[in-house]
């Protein structure tokens, strides 16, 4: 956990100067890059960045993919011997998380402060962010709520997705979209404690969303300078819009058994002039819905995309 030790970063610059160079050295952290400012400073040109995300369907086969949902990528978690010991597991992991590793990054953020702001974020899970909604719950300044919401970001406990802007007439959201990373610790954050229960909450379209979003980015192997998201004052919306050279690339995440083309989705082909529109669904086969537009099951995800 190397922003517990942040005098490496000199030792480590006179490491890699050498010629030739001997070793390479891998080095561990729990925050982004933009958060250990040291490592960027004094490593610059002589470091690589790569961001390790939970297991993925990818990883742990198709056949996983309730139990991966629901307890989330932790690999404790996912492999706990049932799901009340992987809650366990998750409880412990937010509350030493947020009384321990937050603390040593050097933020002064009551523990308790912070868990109150993750957990209304998990209710606010895959909704545009509305800084002003927290503020006025939390009785502070919007910079405030905006400096937590940066701080679980940079950490890599929360996403947040920023908004496409095409150059059309049509007024379009500016605000950011933002997701609990990890489907098992959003549920732990909701209570949700079994498959029972997330069948029957209120989240469970929007948590099928976010678990389907992380897996296309580890599909795809997104960054997020390449992946946006889409949406108008008139209801047209895109969950994921990724611009690949050339490509322009779209993708809806629908929790239904019976997928078809929406007004929304001919909108997004339209405005956005988009090169493929990618439906993911939860029935069990794929096939094509309209010229450059095909429904894609998850339970084929891997195969198909």
């Amino acid at each position: 956990e190397v922003q517990r030790r942040p005098d490496l970063f000199a030792t480590l610059r006179v490491l890699a100067d050498r010629r030739p160079r001997p070793a390479r050295f891998l080095v561990l952290g729990s925050a982004s890059p933009d958060l250990l400012r040291q490592s960027s400073e004094t490593l610059a040109g002589r470091i690589n960045y790569y961001t390790l995300g939970g297991l993925a369907l990818a990883e742990v086969g198709i056949k996983q993919m309730d139990r991966l949902w629901l307890r989330g990528g932790f690999p404790e978690a996912y492999l706990a011997r049932s799901n009340e010991q992987s809650r366990l597991w998750r409880e412990s992991f937010i509350t030493t998380f947020l009384e321990r590793d937050i603390p040593q990054l050097g933020m002064r953020i009551g523990g308790a402060t912070l868990r109150r702001f993750w957990a209304m974020l998990a209710h606010w899970h895959g909704q545009i962010w509305q800084s002003s909604e927290f503020a006025r719950s939390f009785g502070v300044a919007d910079t405030t709520v905006r400096r937590y919401l940066d701080l679980l970001t940079d950490t890599l406990v929360v996403r947040q997705l920023q908004p496409w802007h095409a150059n059309i007439s049509k007024r379009q959201v500016k605000a950011l979209k933002i997701y609990v990373r990890d489907s098992g610790l959003l549920h732990g954050l909701l209570d949700i404690r079994s498959r029972h229960q997330l069948d029957q909450h209120p989240k469970l379209g929007a948590s099928w969303e976010g678990f389907i979003v992380e897996q296309l980015v580890n599909l795809l192997q997104l960054s997020d300078d390449r992946m946006y998201f889409w949406a108008t004052h008139t209801g047209a919306e895109l969950d994921l819009f990724v611009q690949s050279g050339s490509r322009r690339l779209g993708f809806e995440v629908k929790r239904t058994m019976s997928p078809a083309l929406t007004p929304s989705m001919r909108s997004a082909l339209k405005d956005l002039q988009l090169t493929q529109l990618t439906l993911i669904h939860a029935g069990d086969s794929s096939f094509r819905l309209a010229p450059k537009v095909r429904a894609i099951a998850a339970t084929r995800l891997v195969e198909d995309l």
